[in-house]
């Protein structure tokens, strides 16, 4: 196993990340972060807590609950109800593979009358399968479809692990 990034560098690159929200998002009603349930959720709540330390924009967070496993069968579901109207949505996942968790994680968003819908991840390995592009991107990472990437947001230690 090889470190890709390391906390400094997962830190800059959330800034990042929120500052780049910030700017794309200045006349938005609002900001809803939904986090896909495990990492997804974590980088969700790091990017929000960031973007509210710089912007006075009003955020807010979700879960997105779904079996990464079993997408297609199993129901996506909200960890909290929130009106989305008007409102810029921003699913997030630590990494984006195949886009196949993302594509089923918007199900909930479909009907809603959003203002627009972006995507957020830490880490994009492009083996796209699905129409699938971030719009935030902290690291592009070209690997093998054997590889495997481990985020890990435990304690007060944040890495980035190839495997």
């Amino acid at each position: 196993m090889s470190e890709v990034l390391n906390h400094q560098q997962i830190k800059k690159k959330i800034t990042r990340m929120a500052y780049e929200i910030y700017e794309r998002n200045l006349n938005s009603k609002g900001v809803v972060f939904a986090g896909i349930s495990g990492m997804g959720g974590t980088l969700a709540q790091l990017l929000a807590a960031e973007l509210k330390a710089i912007s006075p924009l009003t955020i807010e967070l979700t879960e997105v609950i779904l079996d990464k496993v079993h997408v297609a069968s199993e129901q996506v579901q909200l960890s909290a109800a929130i009106d989305l109207q008007g409102k810029t949505l921003i699913l997030v996942d630590d990494v984006l593979n195949t886009g196949k968790t993302l594509v089923y994680a918007m199900k909930p968003f479909l009907e809603e009358e959003l203002y627009k819908m972006e995507i957020a991840v830490l880490v994009n390995r492009s083996h796209g399968l699905f129409p699938i592009r971030p719009d935030y991107t902290g690291f592009e990472l070209s690997t093998t479809l054997n590889e495997h990437i481990k985020v890990d947001f435990s304690g007060d230690n944040y890495f980035v692990y190839l495997h």
